[in-house]
């Protein structure tokens, strides 16, 4: 924590150790800026380039950290600042903070497979944390959730590659949705791992892209991009099909899959019927707040998709009975298919800490994005390469803003709390655009108390 004394100004401690908060956040998961952004090529012409990539790139990661909603308020609540410019000096070698325009100009210029790495990378760098680790499923299986949603809706065509809906009065809606591979926790992490974006490239294609097209070449390149990870996919019940069987076998991969009364009908009557026969596929659990959960499995279910491939599908279900407000017990039901073997020690396990934690991806992961104050669905650029390189931006910033509201530190810099997630991003849009301090002080604030967690 940054070392302070009885005659400095409160306000000017709190924004040292905000920026401390983030700067050595970004050091300890990441390391400098250049090492954060390196191999993302500069593909500006020489005799146009006033400022650095790694500044530009920065420059997108904190436009969503401060949450300033729109890439024109960095030309009016970050650029002509001095304090800020003197951050980006210390920084960047630079003496303002680029335009947003610049930004835009610049992110059409690169590959949006060089800055996907850039996060792959950090993410490298989060999963090898030993408090990551330890939140593996089993100690062996990272939890990662699958699913899509938009985020670009245009009443105009905007570009070549847009998806259509065609709407019940005649008009047609033109769309850009994503689907995304969340690292997701029970701490409340929902964390990106890789982005496929949901588009139509193929003139020649008879159909429209789709999340299940874009879910067989996310799994490819995320085999290809962690090859010796094991991975425990969360997914709805789009995904409960052969296709996904096979390729999560494949890659040696476990998964739990929500499975509802409308999928896979033969599955879900051969669950019932069976469940007469194995009096020991039962488990009631008792919860503190004096509900129960009652458990049901069969293991080995035979599946047959619709090439004619065989599999042996684990059903679990779960209803779950709590208390109301009102003091009277309310009941929920949860199924899923898995092909984790289902046993009495196990299958509590195996349903609340993977399949009920998939819910992450929609409430940490796309809502937080969306009504949280990132701006998720606003146009930061119609431009078809610089829309995604504002995303993929969005994605680090979130991995840091995670990082940072679930930090030891924040709660000793703060001890009386900040009120909402929202006002860390108040709080460092303060730090930058008012903390005056040298350089050399400045950057000190890179360094990171030992415990990162």
């Amino acid at each position: 924590m940054v070392a302070t004394t009885e005659r400095e100004d409160p306000d000017e401690i709190a924004q040292r150790q905000m920026m401390n908060l983030f700067l050595g956040t970004a050091r300890a998961y990441g390391g400098t800026w250049s090492e954060i952004f390196g191999g993302i090529t500069d593909r500006r012409a020489a005799w146009k380039i006033h400022y650095p990539i790694e500044a530009m790139l920065f420059s997108g990661v904190l436009l969503f950290l401060c949450q300033l909603g729109a890439r024109r308020q960095v030309n009016y609540r970050l650029r002509g600042n001095r304090a800020v410019g003197k951050k980006y000096r210390a920084l960047f070698g630079v003496e303002e903070v680029p335009h947003g325009d610049s930004l835009n100009y610049s992110y059409q210029q690169l590959q949006v497979e060089e800055v996907q790495e850039a996060v792959c990378r950090l993410m490298d760098k989060v999963m090898g944390q030993e408090a990551f680790r330890k939140q593996r499923l089993f100690g062996v299986y990272f939890l990662v959730a699958m699913d899509g949603t938009g985020v670009l809706v245009y009443h105009e065509k905007h570009c070549d590659y847009c998806l259509t809906r065609k709407l019940s009065n005649g008009s047609v809606l033109y769309y850009h949705p994503v689907l995304e591979a969340k690292l997701v926790t029970a701490e409340g992490y929902a964390l990106s791992l890789m982005t496929e974006f949901i588009e139509n490239t193929d003139p020649t294609a008879s159909k429209q892209d789709c999340e299940l097209k874009a879910f067989y070449r996310l799994t490819d390149r995320l085999k290809q991009r962690f090859p010796r990870l094991d991975f425990c996919l969360l997914l709805d019940g789009l995904f409960a099909g052969g296709p996904t069987l096979e390729r999560c076998d494949k890659n040696h991969w476990k998964y739990v899959i929500t499975l509802t009364d409308a999928d896979l009908p033969s599955v879900n009557e051969e669950f019932e019927a069976l469940l007469t026969l194995p009096p020991d596929s039962r488990l009631t659990l008792p919860l503190a707040d004096g509900g129960q959960q009652a458990f049901r499995w069969v293991n080995a279910i035979d599946y047959g998709d619709s090439e004619n491939h065989r599999h042996a599908l684990n059903v679990v279900d779960c209803v779950e009975s709590r208390p109301n407000a009102q003091g009277l017990l309310t009941t929920s039901k949860f199924k899923w298919i898995t092909n984790f073997t289902l046993l009495a020690h196990n299958v509590a396990k195996v349903a609340n800490q993977a399949g009920r934690l998939r819910w992450k991806i929609e409430n940490e992961g796309f809502n937080c994005q969306k009504n949280g104050g990132f701006a998720l669905e606003h146009a930061f650029s119609h431009h078809d390469i610089a829309h995604k390189v504002f995303y993929l931006l969005l994605q680090l910033a979130i991995i840091f803003f995670q990082l940072m509201a679930k930090s030891t530190f924040l709660a000793h810099a703060f001890p009386s709390g900040l009120g909402s997630l929202k006002n860390i991003a108040f709080r460092l849009l303060e730090a930058w655009r008012n903390l005056r301090l040298e350089d050399q002080a400045f950057l000190a604030l890179t360094a990171f108390p030992d415990d990162t967690s």
